[in-house]
């Protein structure tokens, strides 16, 4: 038996929702170029659940239901207020309350197609209302109900915020969700699939991607990326501060990717969100010092930047609290996670890889008083 550590290059499936050859990703055949210049958030979740784009019709009345479906049960806030009061990580309390969305749910146990592709709206829907609403009521602020008319990346923002995003916001938050949507079998989305394997519901297998996506390894890059942007105090000042980082060997977040070698497609449509964000709130050395590390990095270290790394100064331009960047990630990767789970059940067989034993052999029992 051959061992492959992180199961590196280790096929585990056939999937037709996303595929990354060489250094380009794309959903069910889409190129993501295409796709986040021209589509909307909820044409790529249509996608990813059905296989294709959507007519207007069918978009529509998708995002329809997905308004439809945004108000939280109240029981909810009272969940929230516990949290904040404790001190709750966002992804903490987002892992929870996806696992609580079922309460409210009758069909949550039924296993049925139709059944299903109602929970997946359900989620898809409710996931933008919980991370807003626990961001307002930790701050003290009321809870603010979707607005109609605004498509799901502008509801987001305006449930969040109080008040209608400007049109940039709204492109690249827009670019941000479908850029996240999917993105083969990454950790939290194979948690899912194992999750679900064991013929368990859908909303155990999307809490159970929302823990490994909580880890820093994973999720949690774009918040640490800004950390580090805060603990620069100028573009002049990076050379300094990263030969003391690569010195110490301390990885530089944001950085590099396990798939990519010749760099992140994504990147590049956050990276002129972050241009155009950072200018418009007055702000232009975040940009610029994210720039400069991207260029010293490359040099010393061969590494391009990855989606996470200008992400962190998009969403810190749109006045989002830095300890829901990884929640914003939720928000979007919920699309894939349902895309997998439902092609998971589609063809299922329960996933039981096998690992090499390394430990001692021929070990013999003892009596206790012999220990």
């Amino acid at each position: 038996m051959s061992e492959k550590k992180g199961l590196e290059g280790i096929v585990a499936t056939e999937s037709r929702i996303s595929s990354i050859i060489g250094s380009q990703l794309t959903y069910c055949g889409y190129e993501i170029d295409d796709l986040a210049e021209n589509a909307l958030f909820e044409e790529v979740v249509f996608l990813l659940w059905n296989d294709r784009l959507p007519n207007q019709t069918e978009l529509d009345d998708f995002q329809a239901k997905l308004f439809d479906h945004m108000t939280l049960n109240p029981r909810i806030y009272t969940h929230f207020e516990e949290y904040a009061a404790d001190k709750i990580h966002p992804m903490a309390g987002l892992r929870t309350a996806l696992s609580y969305l079922s309460h409210f749910d009758e069909n949550a146990e039924d296993m049925s197609d139709e059944a299903n592709q109602e929970k997946a709206i359900r989620i898809q829907a409710k996931v933008a209302s919980l991370v807003a609403a626990f961001s307002r009521i930790r701050s003290g602020k009321e809870v603010v109900k979707p607005k109609k008319g605004l498509n799901y990346a502008a509801n987001l923002l305006y449930m969040m915020k109080g008040e209608e995003p400007n049109s940039t916001e709204v492109e690249a938050m827009n670019k941000a969700l479908v850029l996240h949507a999917d993105h083969e079998l990454n950790a939290s989305t194979f948690t899912a699939r194992v999750c679900v394997a064991t013929l368990s519901d859908m909303y155990s297998g999307v809490t159970a991607a929302a823990g490994a996506l909580k880890g820093p390894l994973h999720g949690g890059a774009n918040e640490r990326v800004m950390k580090m942007l805060g603990e620069i105090e100028s573009p002049e000042a990076v050379e300094d501060y990263l030969k003391e980082k690569f010195e110490n060997k301390e990885k530089i977040m944001g950085m590099g990717h396990r798939v990519y070698k010749d760099g992140d497609p994504r990147a590049k449509y956050l990276k002129e969100m972050s241009r155009q964000l950072t200018q418009e709130i007055g702000e232009p050395e975040l940009y610029e010092k994210s720039i400069k590390i991207a260029e010293v990095v490359e040099r010393e270290k061969g590494l391009l930047p990855n989606v996470d790394f200008f992400s962190a100064s998009v969403y810190h331009a749109m006045g989002i609290d830095h300890d829901l960047f990884t929640p914003i990630f939720a928000v979007s990767r919920v699309s894939g996670w349902i895309a997998h789970i439902l092609e998971q059940y589609e063809d299922n067989r329960l996933i039981r890889p096998r690992a090499e034993y390394v430990g001692q052999t021929g070990k013999k029992y003892e009596a206790i008083e012999k220990r």
